[in-house]
């Protein structure tokens, strides 16, 4: 016992069978099919692994659609942010954000915005009442009181410990806060200055060249003239550099995303952006000093954006929702130095808060839950901004973590189009729903153009192969840790207390989904 409370490992509740709801894409009345559990507690690195087999969170209730069958498949999409590049619309969102901020130009004509998901609803199929029943239903004082009572103390044990790590620490993480408070990268980027008017280069005019390059140039040329053949032979041979235009060629370079973003502004800029990385946590100060605010913004997108009347969207289910994570927030030495955990990513404009990000850090990811903001905005696409200002993030995430290295999107769904918009942010990889292996979204297109269900598999002749298979499936579910009447057991020994030949089907289809490796390390609940 002592030693699964100091891991403080994952406690899930698994509901056997398949759920039907109406599906918030199509409409369909009962054609949405997920299966779903309860998570009590669970550690970053198992809802790493969750999400690389399909599963998804909203507030604690973790749902994993089932894709052959589900009206809608949603394929989970990640994005590879160190080789992303901005396209030309998001550019033109950056752009657009930078114009407001300086001159407080507002760009007219109708802007497509989408944020990370649709609504909360549509995730979990509509049903608000259902996660407040299972809120109910799974709260923790379920669990055995001896269990949390371990925990707790542990936990207690930890906190006592850490106290003076943190008091040396203490000068050293406020200045990482700051830095993510500002919305500023904590590394050093290079930033495009733009001259103030009436002063310096003239922007519609080619750029200067030295007087040393345009001799360089000439010689080349001369060269030329007199070797047509040998082209730049002689000219190399004298050992000159054989690129005649390196300040001119670094100035052709497309600019980063992070020249894009932290292009400075000028000193009498109309407005001014904060970005404001905040844990969710009720004993943060940050996040409960502006957890009105915050809560005030989402019932006004919630009604103007998604016509939710406003007893679907009060301060019960925002905390549920979009506060309530079950994630323990983790600050290991080789990790990020915000940790990780769920978090709210704010934008602060002028002082008030315009939208926020629901984010996850996990191990190897940043994974966006959700965003909300002030339908006054929306001239400003920040669903777009949001989402490249999360990938910049992911970047510089990885500059200490350099196994974080992909943001995840949440679902691809295809045969919806208001979501295929996500397959924009390229490059991108699907998650083959059978063989839980990424697949870059080119590969897959083809094939969704015809089927709404897929495969994700180049070799035909590999589906019936024993190598195009799930490697991380449950091959020996005896090994399945079970939490039952105040003690943690494998099920091998579970299974031999149990006479209800249902409990065994449950069990396995709860394996099966969940997979191995998560299987022996999560404590699966059985009352």
């Amino acid at each position: 016992m002592a030693s699964w409370a100091s891991l403080s490992p994952s406690i899930v509740e698994y509901f056997e069978g398949e759920d039907f709801y109406r599906c918030g894409y199509c409409k369909n009345e009962s054609g949405s099919r997920s299966n779903g559990m309860w998570a009590h507690s669970m550690t970053v690195q198992d809802y790493q692994d969750l999400i690389d087999r399909g599963w998804r969170r909203s507030g604690k209730y973790m749902y994993k659609p089932v894709m052959n069958q589900t009206c809608c498949p949603q394929y989970t999409i990640r994005c590879r942010p160190l080789q992303f590049q901005p396209s030309k619309s998001h550019k033109k969102v950056l752009k657009k954000m930078l114009k407001f901020l300086a001159k407080g130009e507002i760009s007219k004509g109708h802007c497509e915005d989408e944020p990370m998901e649709p609504t909360v609803e549509d995730a979990v199929a509509g049903d608000f009442a259902l996660i407040t029943k299972l809120d109910a239903q799974c709260d923790l004082r379920t669990l055995s009181g001896d269990f949390r009572e371990s925990l707790e103390s542990e936990e207690k044990k930890k906190i006592k410990s850490s106290k003076k790590e943190e008091s040396n620490e203490l000068i050293q993480s406020q200045d990482i806060e700051e830095k993510l408070g500002s919305g500023e990268p904590s590394h050093s980027v290079k930033v495009h200055t733009v001259p103030k008017p009436g002063k310096g280069a003239d922007l519609s005019k080619p750029p200067c060249r030295k007087a040393k390059e345009i001799r360089k140039e000439r010689k080349r040329l001369k060269l030329m003239q007199q070797n047509p053949a040998g082209g730049l032979e002689g000219f190399q041979a004298r050992c000159e550099p054989p690129t005649l235009f390196p300040a001119k060629a670094k100035s052709n370079q497309p600019k980063s995303l992070e020249d894009l973003i932290f292009e400075s502004l000028p000193e009498n800029a109309s407005h001014k952006l904060e970005v404001r990385l905040v844990p969710v946590s009720f004993e943060d100060p940050e996040f409960k000093s502006s957890f009105n605010q915050s809560f005030s913004l989402y019932v006004k997108y919630q009604m103007a954006i998604h016509q939710d009347p406003p007893d679907e969207c009060g301060k019960t289910e925002f905390t549920r929702f979009l506060c309530n994570s079950p994630l323990e927030a983790e600050n290991p030495p080789n990790g990020p130095d915000c940790g990780y955990g769920s978090f709210h990513q704010q934008y602060w404009l002028d002082g008030k808060i315009i939208a926020v990000g629901v984010i996850d850090i996990l191990p190897y990811c940043v994974s966006s839950v959700y965003l909300y903001y002030d339908p006054d905005y929306s001239f400003l696409s920040l669903g777009v901004y949001s989402a490249l200002r999360e990938i910049a993030f992911t970047r510089q995430l990885h500059e200490k973590t350099p196994q974080l290295s992909y943001y995840y999107m949440g679902f691809y769904i295809h045969s919806c189009p208001k979501m295929k918009y996500k397959g924009q942010y390229r490059p991108s990889d699907l998650l083959c729903p059978e063989t839980y292996v990424w697949v870059p979204i080119e590969q897959c297109l083809p094939s969704l153009e015809n089927f709404k269900y897929c495969r994700f598999n180049q070799d035909p002749e590999a589906v019936f192969s024993v190598v195009a298979v799930d490697e991380g499936r449950c091959k020996d579910p005896d090994r399945l840790q079970v939490f039952y009447r105040k003690a943690v057991m494998p099920y091998g020994v579970y299974k031999q207390q149990q006479r209800d030949p249902s409990e065994e089907a449950a069990v396995l289809q709860y394996a099966g989904l969940v997979g191995q490796a998560c299987s022996e390390r999560m404590l699966l609940f059985r009352s």
